[in-house]
């Protein structure tokens, strides 16, 4: 299957070394092109890529709104967002997260850690480092508001005990080999569970479930650093 995938970056410099990098790989290619926010929507609704990388900040309409209209469209539920930034632990990446990007990457990546994020995230998997995840949910996402707030915490007691754990796991920044080796399950079993938990708690993907794993206090947030 090959993976489509549609940018957005007010860079053309960028978008053209995106485009000959993305084209290069036998199982992706470029769909298209956006310039801004509003164009990114657009493009998406036309071509309903697999995978919008997007720049959080453009001239006039910015990634954070596009993020946020794609993500919340039913039509749109097929195709993941992958956030790019020049700060890994920004607010705007924070708010993207919440909803509903699949993950985000520095835009100082090597060429070959983006593509195999877009090939992660193709699949409903997250891109998430523990390290930043960690920064952003203690920084902006483990006390939200009510308003902000993706699921309720009475929520989990619909989870079973081994859905709870692999949810916790998951939220520690841990893949599914990572979890399965250390539950001794397969990384079948573990995904099955993931996908429950997400269906149960109303997450759109991996990377929702984890912000809920610390919203719901299943999983403490670090102490910030001194």
């Amino acid at each position: 299957m090959t993976i489509r995938v549609l940018f957005a970056d007010d860079q053309a410099l960028l978008r053209a070394t995106f485009r000959i990098l993305i084209d290069s790989c036998d199982d992706m290619e470029v769909v298209g092109e956006a310039t801004d926010g509003n164009e990114a929507v657009e493009l998406a609704h036309t071509l309903r890529p697999d995978v919008v990388l997007m720049d959080i900040r453009m001239p006039g309409s910015d990634g954070l709104g596009a993020t946020t209209a794609i993500c919340a469209d039913p039509d749109l539920s097929g195709t993941r967002v992958l956030i790019l930034t020049t700060f890994e632990t920004d607010e705007y990446v924070a708010r993207a997260l919440h909803a509903g990007a699949s993950g985000f990457l520095g835009k100082d990546v090597t060429a070959d850690v983006l593509l195999d994020g877009i090939r992660t995230v193709s699949v409903g998997e997250s891109l998430l480092s523990a390290l930043a995840t960690r920064s952003l949910i203690t920084r902006f996402l483990a006390a939200p508001t009510p308003a902000d707030r993706l699921a309720m915490p009475e929520l989990l007691a619909t989870l079973t005990s081994r859905e709870r754990q692999v949810m916790a796991l998951a939220a520690e920044g841990k893949s599914n080999d990572e979890i399965a080796e250390s539950l001794v399950v397969s990384p079948l079993t573990v995904r099955t569970h993931v996908h429950r938990a997400m269906t149960k708690l109303g997450a759109r993907d991996r990377a929702q479930l984890v912000v809920i794993a610390y919203q719901s206090g299943l999983v403490q947030a670090p102490p910030p650093a001194s």
